[in-house]
């Protein structure tokens, strides 16, 4: 029997007809992406890119993770090997990747955007690299070009408190399309009592002209970033959290736990969890007010692995997650605390933890669930997730894909994969009479485009 090759086909993910008519009605529609980590910087210069590891490798730790996962030595990923060597020996292990979603990845980025049909690996090495070089020369490979290309209507990059935004400026003032937004991300200043916390709040008080030594002057300067955000059309907040911190503080303990961090004083987990907690409702509190969503990370153990870490620093490939992590408990006094007040996104990283994020928005209208994170970022998780929501909670009410990005070509890449397997579940529904297929594309799109859309964009699009 012959083999009809049916990778990434025009049935790819999908399983039935009833699959593949509604993708036909979500596939081309615009991309709205409220959490990646695209710089401003990169779009605003429009400077493109000389060869295809500055494309798939240099900045992606999903490429780093799987290439030592391999055994390749550091030398020929973040060392100081040639970018042509990277990629040769990056192309020698791609077939050793099949089933991870990066296999699916790469391949989409090198059709859809190279129109190159070559199986990634060590015999076509040099012709992909040579192809990709010449096509990277035109001017149709820019980031702003792309992100046209793509259908990106608006996307939300991931910003500290200390930017000063200026990137964002010139965005507004030189593209209409796509909107660039920026996305206030505190996250070192939960960081309490290490020593990167102490130099960031001291940066902080530098940037605002406020005294951070003291408690009040933190929350003035806290609030003065805000505001700065705001000028510049923030519509969310950003927070990466291992585990939801539980009762907060009152503001006279808070205050008196801040002074002995400032002063270096040792403190207790339940110091740290009681600020840390304060400091959270403290921002949720400005974003109520300024009409912003919050968007919580729940789940990763950032930097894991020791030897890498102190090797290379942070965020360079050695996290992972845990199914201990406690939510519940944990979010109460926040969630009921701005019930009603704030829309609110939850995303996990471990696949235990969907059902609780579901209960959870089930229980409260201003919660949604928000989309498959980090290791779960793949079509097995993407399906699990989305079966999960619709069963528990509402699919309809789902805040939709973001890509969660460190490379600009995958935005078309991973929004594909994840309405090809939105496409396939609901096709499922309509092949099997649980859904009509009107309703059921009606959903698909709202999932797809509206729903996010209105969420996140509305007020500021409007």
């Amino acid at each position: 029997m012959k083999i009809v090759e049916q990778f990434l086909g025009k049935d790819y993910l999908l399983g039935s007809v009833e699959a593949r008519e509604i993708l036909a009605r979500i596939e081309g529609l615009p991309i709205v992406d409220a959490h990646n980590h695209v710089e401003a910087e990169q779009i605003a210069i429009d400077q493109g890119w000389n060869d295809i590891w500055e494309v798939e490798g240099r900045t992606d730790h999903y490429v780093w993770e799987l290439m030592r996962r391999c055994g390749v030595p550091e030398e020929k990923i973040t060392g100081n090997a040639s970018n042509r060597e990277k990629w040769r020996t990056f192309a020698g292990i791609v077939p050793l990747l099949a089933g991870n979603p990066l296999y699916e990845w790469l391949h989409l980025d090198l059709r859809r955007r190279f129109g190159l049909t070559e199986f990634v690996g060590p015999e076509t090495a040099d012709v992909i690299w040579e192809k990709t070089e010449e096509a990277l020369a035109s001017a149709d490979m820019r980031p702003r070009s792309l992100l046209q290309q793509m259908g990106v209507e608006v996307l939300c990059t991931t910003d500290s408190p200390l930017s000063d935004l200026s990137w964002h400026e010139q965005l507004k003032e030189e593209l209409s399309s796509p909107k660039v937004l920026p996305t206030w991300r505190p996250d070192s200043i939960l960081q309490v009592g290490t020593p990167e916390w102490k130099e960031f709040v001291v940066a902080l008080g530098e940037k605002t002209g406020e005294n951070t030594e003291m408690f009040d002057g933190l929350l003035a300067a806290i609030e003065k970033t805000h505001k700065h955000f705001r000028s510049h059309g923030t519509v969310a907040s950003d927070h990466g959290i291992q585990a939801p911190y539980g009762k907060p503080a009152s503001t006279s303990e808070a205050k008196r736990i801040y002074q002995k961090a400032i002063s270096r004083k040792e403190l207790t987990v339940e110091d740290l969890r009681a600020l840390r907690s304060f400091l959270l409702h403290f921002f949720a509190e400005l974003n109520a007010e300024a009409g912003w969503v919050m968007q919580l990370h729940i789940g990763a153990v950032r930097d894991y692995r020791d030897n890498l870490s102190e090797t290379f620093g942070k965020d360079c490939g050695g996290d992972v997650t845990s199914h201990t992590i406690e939510i519940t408990n944990g979010l109460h006094e926040f969630l009921n605390a701005f019930e009603g007040k704030l829309n609110i996104v939850l995303y996990a990283v471990h696949p235990s933890h969907i059902y609780t994020l579901a209960t959870l928005a089930r229980a409260f209208p201003n919660i949604s669930v928000g989309s498959p994170w980090w290791f779960m970022d793949n079509p097995f998780h993407m399906r699990d997730q989305l079966l999960q929501v619709a069963s528990v909670d509402l699919l309809s009410n789902y805040a939709g894909m973001v890509t969660d990005s460190r490379k600009l070509f995958s935005f078309q890449s991973r929004t594909e994969v994840f309405r090809r397997v939105l496409a396939n579940i609901l096709g499922e529904m309509v092949a099997t009479g649980r859904v009509p297929f009107e309703v059921a594309s009606e959903v698909a799109e709202r999932v797809a485009y509206h729903g996010p859309k209105e969420l996140f964009f509305n007020k500021e699009t409007k």
